[in-house]
């Protein structure tokens, strides 16, 4: 193996790389293209993210700021039921959900005459839809007032010192978080809420507070803020999904560096085994490799993401591990399958788990650099590259050969 062939080795690879470059690229557009117009659907068809505020309620007074005085319930008891169901749409996984909604309030009336109390619940969202909507205030029947600007508005008359409740129930759809809110600087007395899911992986918005407890076997999370200033708002994010085209582009990006590794084992191992690979070998080694990228990135619309990613890498290991072991024998040929399995498949699978990459590199640039030390500690590089100007190594001189005896010039003597 001469310096000029691992140049040209090192050039191949490096084409390779712009390849898989455009390739990233191209179904990061594809991805980001489908997810902007697709989400956008989906957010018309399922609902968007659900906030629900809590209610509040005014009485009109000289004393109160704009002549009114806002109140908050003196009493709330909240159950909602999340229930998890993702759809699908071109690359992207939408993470859409169903919430079961049911609330308990009470409304005090705090001063010594009759008040008129305008209660007033807002909805989650004013372009989402609302099945089994009750609102019932007092002790009279379910209300049928409509929605105005997102708020449904009712006025109760309420007797001095007494209180009137209030119940409300609904189901709604939406999509990535769910969560209830508080007036700002506000003051919240009696609050519970219950939250059940249907999901073990639970992650809390950024700006929301923990629950006071927490069942993790039936999956039950509670907040009970008895008497809290400026309480901190609830919230539950959607779990996390496995998205195709993301996917696909990172292990496009990163597989130069799988590359580069199954290289550099089949270069030294070959140089050491004798099995010494032309560039031309290497080419078409190089272009087995990336049709495992350019398949898979093109199978995931039409098969589920792992058996896309199966399918794909058989294909390569297939290409890849037989034509080496036709060019060069068998001992490289399991040489080959080892290595590609381990740089080509092991490491593009650790991009199906967050955070894993970059220890999988090290683990793997580690342990590749402890073999090829063992393997070649013994190497004679100068005889198998020749030194720094690609000159051969010299054999060592001939012996010299032994002096000719001269001729006798006196026979009888």
């Amino acid at each position: 193996m001469t310096p000029l062939r691992i140049l040209a080795i090192a050039a191949i690879t490096l084409c390779t790389a712009a390849a898989w470059a455009v390739l990233g690229r191209t179904l990061q557009v594809r991805t980001s293209g489908s997810g902007s117009q697709l989400g956008d659907d989906v957010t018309d068809v399922w609902g968007p993210e659900m906030r629900q505020a809590h209610p509040t309620a005014f009485y009109f007074s000289p004393t109160g700021a704009k002549g009114r005085v806002t109140l908050q319930p003196s009493r709330s008891k909240v159950t909602v039921k999340l229930d998890y169901d993702p759809k699908k749409r071109g690359l992207l996984w939408h993470r859409t959900y169903r919430a079961d909604f049911a609330a308990e309030y009470e409304f005090s009336n705090p001063t010594p005459v009759s008040q008129t109390l305008y209660v007033q619940f807002p909805l989650p969202s004013g372009d989402a839809s609302y099945q089994r909507f009750s609102f019932t205030l007092g002790g009279a029947a379910a209300s049928q007032a409509t929605p105005s600007g997102g708020m449904v508005t009712e006025a109760v008359v309420v007797p001095a010192r007494s209180a009137v409740p209030l119940k409300v129930t609904y189901e709604t759809r939406g999509m990535d978080t769910w969560g209830y809110a508080f007036p700002q600087a506000g003051r919240v007395a009696q609050f519970s809420l219950v939250m059940q899911t249907n999901f073990d992986e639970i992650n809390f918005p950024k700006g929301t507070g923990s629950p006071t407890d927490r069942d993790v076997n039936n999956k039950l999370f509670t907040w009970d803020y008895p008497d809290v200033l400026s309480a901190p708002a609830i919230g539950m994010d959607m779990p996390k999904v496995l998205n195709a085209g993301p996917v696909a582009s990172r292990i496009a990006f990163f597989a130069p560096v799988s590359l580069v590794f199954f290289f550099t084992v089949l270069l030294i191992v070959g140089m050491v085994y004798g099995a010494n690979l032309h560039p031309m070998n290497y080419f078409f080694l190089a272009a087995g490799c990336f049709a495992f990228q350019l398949l898979f990135a093109y199978l995931v619309d039409l098969v589920p993401l792992h058996l896309s990613f199966i399918i794909s890498a058989v294909v390569s290991l297939a290409l890849v591990c037989p034509y080496v072991g036709a060019v060069s024998g068998r001992k490289m040929f399991w040489v080959a399958l080892a290595a590609q399995t381990v740089y080509m498949v092991l490491f593009s699978y650790s991009f199906f788990f967050d955070g894993l990459t970059g220890l999988t590199i090290t683990i793997g640039a580690i342990l590749t650099l402890a073999l090829l030390m063992l393997l070649t500690a013994k190497v004679n590089w100068v005889e198998k590259l020749g030194d720094l100007k690609g000159s051969r190594p010299q054999s060592p001189p001939a012996p010299p050969l032994p002096p000719k005896l001269s001729p006798n010039p006196n026979p009888a003597a």
